[in-house]
């Protein structure tokens, strides 16, 4: 135990620049356990043995023989447990009871925040009122028609409105998105849907106002020289604004792995500081006076500082903008201090900030994929392959751009293998060409379309903007037929059914370890790395998923081809399509229950045939006679209702009726163990 103490300290002392990032981990991996561990008394646990662990290796590292050791361990103890009492703090604080269930009435409401969404037809509004039963003050999410639509309905505004209200729904199947989740941080009790024309009763313009109006002066200046994709990516990246993208043009934009863009984050509050930064610096040296009495460093690192927060606060200030912010800030002030801007301990101070204020962000896509972008790059370029090409660089000016072009191109390779576990784990698609589309994308959004879109909005005052709305629109017009075409060409997508926590986990791991060690000794993280790879290659779909409410179930035939109860269009239908590695079909339905061979049906329930199992499926909302639905049952293995079925109702395997599926929402069933997974695991206690 001594020799391996020993051999712990000398490497930890020969690492002291590569210690620190270890304890954002920790605090990362302290936050993860609170949301995979069921409850208060599992939490507890875990914090109490982090303590034991920091206590024993106070007591038994003394001294200065291992004097590393004993600081790591205690760090990362420490850091673990605070990880768990930050999120679960901030749940408590934050954290909005749901209502007890749906509710249709006239209520009076304060508008809080608009989101226009013309590409569905519809404008989604924050508003606070009351809950109708207990009068109850809530926050609350409206969809109103774009028929029922009132200009007047802008942030600060008052109404009188019929809505329904309903709980924020659980993800549809195990694995899917939340959005109770989500609410329950956002401080959201209900979700609903405008049924009759609101009623304006009190005006009060707020911020919502003027970025609409922002948004609308965007899109009609590019639209005059652009299609009106290009217009409402214009839109948002200066408002934060998507409610107006086509659908089509998004998913060719997610598909050809430029979907990024479309979200206002790190590349976009970068190249807006570095722009500031750059003007700065490069006006101020023309004139030699100033330049002699002015930092110019500090000069600009205010002015990127003053114009990465105006710009996250004219987009919204959404928390992902937010968070790009603040790594921007870090940045700005190690660059006026004259230290190593881009560093994996800078970017390691930045995430454990961000898990300071946010520590549910952890979680979320946006967060992971984030940090995972800028860790890779950064990772990267401190390797010795780019040292080693950094030494092959010609002299000429077409050897440096040849240089220039192969490192981002590689940069975009090695970005793209370090998101795709977690872009599969969260979407079960992933572009394979990303790296080739960004290599042109990248540059021509930071160099091209964000300056002629900002410098656009400060013409237009003089009246002169027209020629650089001319060039965002060329430059976006390009950018989506990039999208288009990359998208488009064969196998440009990786489909994959859901894909497990454990093998995404077992690649943020290994990613983790070649990241952030040196040396020969980084390479032992391709171990875990390889298995969780294998692990997403070799994921196969649940053979039977059942949506949260029992209206719906999907299942897939020997052959592959996918059948749905139900094949109307839903969220809860395109969750599970996708859950099963499916992508949904446009146009064409996929197969209903009643066409799966040798099924039988009524028109109120279904026996299916499937691994040897039999299935009975309710196909609506029926009563049937007692005595005939308790002998069915027990020649079932499965019994799928949304209604509650009686206790006699007995299957040999599983009886997913109402009662059940309200228990534990959505459920994934493995037809050969008859094991199934559940979206609220037993005993869970998290508030949502």
């Amino acid at each position: 135990m001594s020799s391996a103490a020993d051999g712990i300290e000398a490497f930890l002392a020969d690492r002291g620049f590569e210690r620190m990032p270890w304890l954002a981990v920790a605090m990362l991996t302290g936050i993860g356990l609170w949301f995979i561990l069921p409850g208060p008394g599992e939490w507890l646990i875990a914090i109490g043995l982090c303590g034991v662990m920091a206590g024993l290796s106070l007591v038994r590292l003394e001294g200065d023989r291992h004097a590393l050791l004993r600081n790591a361990a205690t760090g990362l103890a420490l850091m673990l447990a605070a990880g768990i009492v930050l999120v679960w703090a901030r749940s408590t604080l934050i954290g909005a009871q749901p209502i007890s269930g749906p509710r249709v009435a006239v209520v009076e409401a304060i508008v809080l925040e608009r989101e226009e969404q013309p590409a569905r037809e519809r404008v989604r509004l924050i508003v606070a009122t009351r809950d109708p039963l207990d009068q109850i003050p809530i926050r609350a999410r409206l969809n109103v028609p774009a028929e029922m639509d009132d200009p007047a309905l802008v942030a600060g505004s008052k109404f009188r409105a019929k809505i329904r209200l309903t709980p924020p729904q659980r993800a549809a199947v195990p694995g899917g998105y939340d959005f109770a989740q989500s609410a329950w941080f956002d401080g959201l009790a209900a979700s609903g849907s405008v049924l009759e024309p609101p009623i304006v009763t009190g005006l009060a313009g707020g911020a919502s106002g003027w970025r609409s109006e922002l948004a609308a002066h965007v899109r009609q200046q590019v639209g005059q020289y652009g299609g009106a994709a290009s217009a409402a990516i214009a839109a948002t990246l200066i408002t934060g604004d998507r409610g107006a993208i086509p659908e089509a043009d998004a998913q060719a934009m997610r598909d050809s792995g430029l979907a990024h863009m479309l979200s206002i984050s790190g590349l976009h509050v970068g190249a807006i500081v570095a722009i500031a930064w750059l003007l700065v610096v490069r006006v101020g040296a023309l004139f030699p006076w100033l330049a002699l009495r002015v930092r110019l460093p500090l000069a600009a690192a205010g002015s990127g500082a003053l114009a990465g927060i105006g710009y996250t606060l004219m987009t919204g200030a959404a928390l992902p903008t937010v968070r790009a912010c603040l790594a921007a800030l870090l940045v700005v002030a190690a660059l006026s201090l004259g230290r190593q801007a881009l560093s994996l301990r800078l970017i390691a101070l930045a995430a454990m900030t961000v898990m300071l204020f946010w520590p549910e962000a952890v979680i979320g896509p946006s967060f992971q994929l984030s940090f995972a972008a800028v860790t890779a790059i950064v990772a990267f370029h401190n390797s010795r392959l780019v040292e080693w090409l950094k030494e092959q660089r010609g002299e000429g000016q077409l050897a440096r751009w040849a240089h220039a072009g192969l490192l981002l191109f590689l940069t975009g390779l090695i970005v793209e293998a370090a998101l795709s576990p977690l872009v599969l784990f969260h979407f079960q698609r992933s572009s394979l060409y990303g790296s080739l589309a960004n290599v042109v994308a990248i540059p021509l959004m930071t160099a091209v379309t964000l300056p002629a879109l900002t410098a656009g909005l400060v013409f237009d005052l003089l009246g002169v903007g027209a020629p650089l709305w001319w060039l965002s629109a060329k430059s976006l017009d390009l950018t989506l037929g990039i999208a288009h075409t990359t998208s488009s060409l064969p196998g440009s997508v990786l489909q994959l059914p859901q894909v497990s926590l454990v093998a995404a986990l077992a690649c943020v791991a290994g990613a983790f370890w070649l990241a952030l060690w040196s040396g020969r000794f980084r390479l032992w993280g391709l171990l875990p790395l390889s298995i969780g790879v294998s692990a997403l290659f070799l994921a196969r779909p649940a053979d039977l998923l059942i949506e949260q409410s029992g209206r719906n179930a999907a299942m897939l035939s020997d052959d592959g081809e996918l059948y749905l109860l139900r094949t109307s269009t839903s969220f809860a239908a395109d969750a599970m399509v996708e859950a099963m590695g499916k992508t949904p079909k446009d146009g064409e339905p996929f197969s209903e229950f009643p066409e799966w061979p040798g099924a039988r049906c009524n028109g109120d329930f279904c026996q299916l045939q499937a691994q040897g199992r039999t299935l009975l499926v309710a196909q609506r909302p029926v009563d049937v006679p007692y005595g005939p639905l308790v002998a069915a049952c027990a020649r079932a293995d499965i019994v799928i209702s949304s209604r509650r079925l009686p206790a006699d109702c007995r299957p040999s395997m599983l009886k997913a009726d109402g009662s059940l599926l309200s228990r534990r929402g959505g459920l994934a069933v493995d037809l050969e163990s008859g094991s199934y997974r559940a979206v609220r695991p037993e005993g869970d206690s998290h508030g949502w």
